[in-house]
């Protein structure tokens, strides 16, 4: 037994979505550069339920959701602290090959899946909906597994998520699904409304069946830090993560965003890195 291990509790989401599928390869590739770092994960109800679980120092990491990130990140008085960005989550809908939804407008009224009822990604979704006026009958889930199942058997009239390499969109996407994305205009508009979010694309090929790149907006998930992670644990962190960075994007395709450069670059503003990362950035030149 390593006397001078130490264990640390990583907060995902529910089974069957991404932030599980991410975590588990985060923690093991992390786990595999520093035999002092033993990161644990825990599944939980998502980002809604992690941010609170963070600030009361009951999990010592968290995957949080761009808008929720976002907004747990801009209170002033917020002890917080980001170790890494994650990935950036291009929004999408996907409906099944013989739909008739052609556009987001085409979904107004009908049986939308947004998400589960603690996700960043179902926030996201929300807020795209309302920006366009589009009215829906949103269904939220327990578990994010069920979704691409209620699209595939009509219960629903679209799913929607985010991410590259998401398991919704692959479930759909092999199963003949077609993505739905907002329009140049309907992007503007929702850039203007809502600073949380950015222009993003999804590049050809990321999914069974999708020919051409998909322009959308979407936002950057991270990798939070609760406000007792001590700065010698977050250094050891970021350098365990910066060492992780090839075998990590070779194990899952949207974890080749996670990176210490995006880090730097993804944060709202330098102060939110956590101090012990912002050490190590240092000392690499970012």
């Amino acid at each position: 037994m390593n006397p001078l291990l130490v264990t640390l509790i990583l907060g995902t989401a529910t089974p069957g979505g991404g932030f599980p599928v991410y975590g588990d390869a985060f923690a093991d590739m992390v786990n595999a550069q520093d035999p002092t770092l033993a990161i644990q994960t825990r599944n939980t109800k998502g980002s809604a339920e992690n941010v609170p679980l963070l600030e009361a120092n009951k999990l010592d990491l968290g995957l949080v959701a761009g808008e929720i990130a976002t907004a747990a990140l801009a209170k002033p008085d917020t002890k917080l602290r980001i170790v890494a960005a994650m990935y950036s989550s291009p929004g999408m809908f996907v409906v099944r090959g013989d739909s008739a939804v052609r556009a987001i407008a085409d979904l107004k009224g009908q049986p939308v899946v947004l998400g589960t009822h603690g996700s960043g990604l179902t926030v996201m979704g929300r807020g795209v909906l309302e920006v366009l006026g589009i009215e829906v009958k949103p269904i939220f889930l327990d578990k994010a597994a069920d979704g691409p199942a209620m699209v595939l058997d009509g219960r629903a009239a679209a799913l929607w998520g985010a991410g590259i390499g998401w398991p919704g969109f692959n479930a759909l996407s092999k199963a003949g699904g077609r993505f739905v994305v907002p329009d140049a205009g309907q992007i503007q508009r929702i850039l203007a409304k809502n600073s949380a979010l950015k222009a993003l694309a999804v590049p050809a090929g990321s999914y069974p069946g999708q020919d051409a790149p998909l322009n959308t907006v979407g936002s950057w998930s991270f990798v939070l830090a609760k406000p007792e992670l001590p700065e010698e644990i977050a250094y050891k962190l970021a350098r365990a993560i910066h060492w992780a960075e090839s075998p990590l994007a070779a194990r899952l395709a949207q974890a080749r965003e996670t990176t210490m450069a995006n880090t730097r670059a993804a944060a709202p503003s330098p102060a939110l890195v956590h101090p012990g990362v912002r050490k190590y950035l240092k000392e690499i030149g970012l």
